[in-house]
């Protein structure tokens, strides 16, 4: 949600994919593990498949580059679906802040530790921060497309993206903030706070 990338959106995951999704959060974690233990310009990726006990080639197939084990994730269509899900009679706004809401205690339950590793490194390695407005990019179109499918329509308005895009702002500052606090703050009252700027405009 601070702009790192996810998969397509897509339905309830089926066996095959919840397989497919149990590997790729093996590989990602024992390379976000190796990142925090030698560094992440020293961490190869025949290491990474090695200690997930998958080969090289199985690396690629889930990431086409080492710095894409640190920025994708599967949250995103998590969120899609989750704003697609909303009561019609809700705001834009309100539709994706309480997506965001009923989310937030399996995103956080789910890879804390690794989210905050993967922020660290997002901070830290030029390489990786220069993806970071791509994938926020990414993220925002995903929200307004939602959006706009929400009210029943095929091309996103201006004001899909405005909202998709402050709220992506607010919630990237949300999981700084939460990161850099080792988790000791509450995602959810500061996504509130920031939520509350932006009602009356919204």
């Amino acid at each position: 949600m601070d702009g790192m990338k996810a998969d397509s959106p897509a339905g309830a995951p089926g066996l095959r994919e919840r397989k497919k999704r149990r590997t790729r959060r093996a590989i990602q974690h024992h390379a976000l593990r190796l990142f925090a233990e030698q560094g992440y310009e020293r961490t190869t990726v025949e290491q990474i498949a090695a200690a997930a006990e998958v080969s090289p080639s199985t690396f690629f197939r889930y990431y086409p580059t080492k710095e894409d084990v640190v920025l994708t994730d599967d949250y995103d269509p998590l969120f899609y679906q989750a704003v697609l899900d909303r009561p019609a009679d809700e705001k834009p706004l309100e539709a994706v802040h309480n997506a965001m809401l009923a989310l937030m205690p399996q995103m956080v339950a789910e890879a804390a530790e690794d989210t905050r590793e993967r922020l660290r490194l997002v901070l830290s390695v030029p390489a990786v921060r220069g993806r970071v407005i791509q994938g926020t990019a990414e993220t925002v179109d995903l929200i307004a497309t939602a959006l706009a499918k929400r009210a029943g329509r095929t091309d996103r308005s201006y004001t899909d993206e405005a909202v998709a895009a402050a709220y992506i702002g607010i919630a990237a500052v949300v999981v700084l903030r939460w990161a850099e606090s080792d988790g000791a703050v509450d995602p959810a009252e500061l996504l509130e706070r920031g939520v509350a700027a932006l009602r009356a405009g919204f």
